[in-house]
């Protein structure tokens, strides 16, 4: 009975390995016409968006000090932005108001902990839209608070219009490589596979605030230069084609 059952496996095994052949014998060639491609084209547009960050610093012997002091000047740059702030046009962030404390040094050859001996902090401002001249002019009108940097972009609308415009012109590119490319390797002509269309993100620009600009405006009427410049915007298209006789 065991002989019969070695036997009997030793024939299953043996069918089973003739079954795989015409599996193996069967599959699908490896694809040779297959063509990864990739295109792409790029369009410059004026930056229409306009950042400006504000902060100062305090400090002082007690914490609550310098905490009111710090809320008063957030306070005071508020009132002045308020009056020129619109959705979209010019939009305001309070940043955070922090408060920490600064530490003397521990005198050699005494043990302990540093200890207190004053507090300072610091408090900031963001003030942003596409309303250039009018956050240009709110620079000169805080006193308050100093300019930390200013930063140019490009809005949501303007970069969805600029990359709606220069698409056709990354998928006319892709189609033209394809065909050339077909003929160059002796194909009559092509079909889309798999493609993907894509746009590379604008990166904002930061620059640092001119020295009179940093500290505190010497005149309300004095403006913040707008020097906003062009973005890059890139769409790209990659996938491959088939190559057809």
């Amino acid at each position: 009975m065991i002989r019969t059952s070695k036997k009997l496996a030793r024939t299953l095994i043996a069918a089973g390995a003739v079954a795989l052949v015409p599996v193996i014998s069967n599959a699908e060639p490896a694809k040779t016409d297959v063509l990864a491609l990739s295109a792409s084209a790029t369009t410059e547009v004026a930056r229409d968006l306009l950042q400006l960050r504000f902060s100062t610093t305090r400090e002082g012997k007690e914490a609550a000090a310098v905490q009111n002091e710090l809320k008063q000047a957030l306070d005071a740059a508020l009132a002045e932005a308020r009056k020129i702030a619109k959705p979209g046009q010019v939009d305001l962030q309070a940043g955070n108001l922090s408060v920490y404390p600064r530490y003397g040094q521990v005198k050699p050859g005494t043990s302990g902990s540093p200890q207190i001996t004053g507090w300072q902090g610091s408090v900031e401002l963001l003030v942003q839209g596409r309303d250039m001249e009018a956050i240009s002019k709110l620079s000169g009108r805080i006193q308050s608070l100093a300019i930390a940097n200013v930063s140019y972009g490009l809005s949501r609308e303007a970069r969805e219009k600029a990359e709606n415009e220069v698409v056709s012109q990354a998928i006319a590119s892709y189609k033209a490589k394809a065909s050339v490319y077909a003929q160059q390797f002796g194909y009559a002509g092509y079909r889309i596979g798999e493609v993907s269309v894509n746009a590379d993100q604008p990166t904002p620009v930061m620059m640092a605030a001119a020295p009179r600009f940093k500290a505190m405006a010497a005149s309300a009427d004095e403006a913040l230069p707008v020097e906003s410049g062009k973005a890059t915007v890139t769409v790209n298209v990659s996938g491959n084609v088939v190559m057809t006789r």
